[in-house]
């Protein structure tokens, strides 16, 4: 029935198909401008509308500029309560950047973040306040054609290619499949550890790179957990249970590695980019006592961290302990050097 049910939305998906597709052509005849930039610009990306991955490839990129270059992120700003081109700053909460941008200013405090819906106005702005930025990381940019980016890369999840996919409402992306021509970069992202060659040369086949695009897999790597409020790690035994709260548009691989880990694990789950309120905490707190087991421990995301961290007096008085699990990214059969230097060469020779 609910099968029945999808196919209903066809058309729709044809309608808006054809609307991004017109939007598209204009762009790219020129009808529509898109304005470039002097400064190296590079769009981190996806066809779908959410949960491939993205935000710790543009972590991995921070790491790999910040120490060489002064960067700066922008990012729309999804879901935050203010508007227009906002720098972050000492005070600034998710609830003013969005979650994402404030997980990526409380993890790299010595680079430039900044929000601003209408991307094309903001890096001028952006470059105003900060003139010495050599590189700006544009965030969930892909569909923004505005700004035509100096290296577009787009990520694509090993479980949902978006060449399996279609456009919503009947399946998840925001375009039809051959806005991929776009990309210079394409990145298969959460693929198993031990990707088979044979399955590596399936999906290249099936992705059918251009000629000028190059393409890489990546996989996610979970690391040590620590304390949502005082960063210290944490440890717990392989037979504790653990309550994963946390909103982001697919968890299912972070619930794998955690069954990996733990004797037994339970999602509570919330919708992406949710921001938490009291009574969410009075919730998440019965599900823990109601949990079995001696040793229990609550578990979340970054991004949820910085949500939740906007109710740190209630979780103090609730006596609400919860553990963060950060999350990497890391090149697949040996190609890490390759993308690396691939951005490092498109941003001297974006320079010169």
């Amino acid at each position: 029935m609910l099968q029945y049910l999808k196919f209903l939305l066809y058309p729709f998906s044809l309608l808006y198909g054809l609307v991004m597709w017109v939007r598209n052509r204009l762009y790219d005849a020129g009808t529509l401008t898109a304005v470039s930039f002097d400064v190296p610009t590079i769009a981190v990306g996806n066809l779908s509308v959410g949960g491939t991955g993205k935000t710790p490839h543009v972590e991995y990129l921070i790491r790999l500029l910040k120490d060489h270059y002064p960067i700066a992120t922008l990012s729309r700003g999804y879901n935050r309560k203010t508007r227009g081109f906002l720098l972050a700053g000492e005070q600034s909460t998710a609830a003013q950047l969005g979650d994402e941008p404030m997980q990526f200013h409380r993890k790299f405090p010595e680079i430039t973040v900044c929000v601003g819906e209408e991307r094309m106005l903001a890096i001028p702005q952006l470059l105003g306040e900060k003139p010495d930025t050599r590189a700006v990381l544009l965030d969930d940019a892909f569909q923004h054609r505005s700004i035509k980016p100096g290296c577009n890369i787009l990520i694509t999840e090993y479980n949902r290619p978006f060449t399996r996919d279609h456009v919503v409402p009947f399946g998840r992306l925001r375009e039809g499949r051959k806005g991929y021509e776009r990309a210079d970069v394409i990145i298969v992202s959460k693929c198993p550890e031990n990707l088979p060659v044979a399955d590596k040369q399936a999906l290249q086949r099936e992705i059918a790179p251009l000629p000028h695009q190059h393409l890489f897999f990546t996989t996610l790597r979970y690391g040590q957990l620590y304390d949502m409020l005082s960063h210290e790690p944490v440890s717990v035994s392989p037979e504790a249970t653990v309550l994963l709260v946390c909103g982001i548009a697919r968890p299912a691989p972070l619930v794998q590695h955690l069954k990996e880990q733990y004797k037994e694990v339970f999602l509570l789950p919330f919708p992406d980019h949710y921001y938490y309120s009291q009574p969410d905490l009075e919730k998440i707190r019965r599900e823990l006592k109601d949990l079995p087991g001696t040793e229990k421990l609550v578990v979340t995301t970054e991004k949820d961290a910085v949500r939740l961290h906007l109710l740190q007096p209630r979780l103090q008085a609730l006596g609400l302990n919860m553990a963060v699990i950060p999350v990497e990214i890391s090149f697949l059969f040996g190609e890490g050097i390759s993308f690396n230097n691939y951005i490092f060469d498109y941003i001297e020779g974006a320079g010169t």
